[in-house]
């Protein structure tokens, strides 16, 4: 009796270790910010806004990527939307000169060039490209990576890039917590002049910024966190839970790049699909089951193209595509469509 007793406890010891859940996963509601295909999205922050702009571009949304290429803390994200709400006119002042290119303090190297009128126009181009967007946006994620800043010595301004200059001309500190409360507030007020309903989405880059230090680097997370939390409850703002998925959720070094720093593409995707159960509308997801479905069409680069059982997988794609425009007439699918019969004979 006793052994058959025994034998009954450790089935049922092992039936609870197979049913127990292993992780901490973060579900997340339903938001009432809903995005949808009509709605027109920049992105603006550090490389997880790059991340996270790069599947809207794939799934057909009106999306505007970095503008001013990567940005990581709050002072520079504010100074460059600063720049657009102004419709600052660059000129030669506003530029200096390194390693025998013209740079800006405001914008990433991308914008350089070693002729001065060249890296003016692809600015100052650049700076109306995105007043239009934004005065038409409805929609905007800012991803914050840290709370510290490079401040230019002699020009006492901080910095968007350092384009790699001598460390000796900057001074570089964390921001207080109330500074970065005052940057967000600020951007928050900006953004509200180009559409006082615009949906703001605020989340904290889930890359590690370990250069700074273990400890520095939580603590300037952590800075990010609390300012960040004093805005959430407002009309339109709200917080996607990115650095906590990947600390919390995604505790495991199988979910990082070799650098062990930076989440890698599993990671990036899982995350992504829990801003999508969260942010984007079911009419929205259901559009997107067939934009995937296409893209993978698309994707696909067969040996034989004039077989005829190729030749009926293109006209197949081809009607989807009308199909698709008919009914949302709002999504760009010319490039599918011009693809695909080309490919027709």
């Amino acid at each position: 009796m006793f052994i058959f007793q025994s034998i009954i406890v450790n089935i049922s010891e092992l039936l609870n270790f197979y049913t127990m859940n292993f992780r901490t996963e973060i579900n997340l509601k339903k938001s009432s910010l809903l995005i949808d295909h009509s709605s027109s999205i920049l992105t603006i922050g550090s490389c997880f806004a790059e991340n996270i702009a790069g599947y809207f571009s794939e799934l057909k949304f009106n999306v505007m990527e970095n503008p001013f290429g990567v940005l990581y803390n709050p002072a520079s994200i504010y100074n460059s939307l600063k720049l657009v709400n102004d419709n600052k006119h660059f000129t030669a002042e506003d530029l200096f000169q390194h390693d025998s290119e013209f740079h800006s303090f405001f914008h990433h190297s991308d914008f350089s060039h070693h002729n001065s009128e060249v890296c003016l126009n692809n600015i100052n181009k650049g700076i109306k490209t995105v007043c239009e967007f934004l005065s038409k946006s409805d929609v905007i994620t800012i991803t914050y990576g840290t709370s510290f800043v490079y401040q230019h010595k002699k020009l006492n301004r901080i910095v968007s890039n350092c384009h790699k200059i001598s460390q000796k001309e900057f001074d570089r500190y964390m921001l207080s917590l109330d500074q970065v409360s005052g940057y967000i507030f600020k951007t928050v007020e900006l953004l509200r002049k180009f559409n006082p309903k615009m949906k703001i989405i605020f989340t904290v880059s889930p890359i590690r910024h370990w250069k700074d230090g273990a400890v520095e680097n939580q603590l300037s997370k952590a800075t990010l966190l609390l300012a960040i939390n004093q805005f959430v409850n407002e009309t339109n703002v709200e917080y996607f839970p990115s650095y906590e998925i990947m600390m919390d959720d995604l505790r495991d070094y199988r979910f990082y790049e070799k650098d062990m720093l930076h989440p890698n593409k599993i990671a990036v995707e899982y995350i992504w699909e829990k801003f999508r159960e969260a942010y984007l509308s079911q009419n929205c997801i259901e559009i997107i089951k067939q934009i995937e479905k296409l893209n993978s069409a698309f994707n696909h680069r067969p040996r034989n193209t004039n077989s005829e059982k190729h030749q009926q997988f293109l006209r197949t794609q081809l009607k989807l595509i009308d199909e698709l425009l008919i009914k949302y007439k709002y999504i760009d699918f010319r490039e599918e469509k011009v693809y695909f019969e080309s490919l027709i004979i």
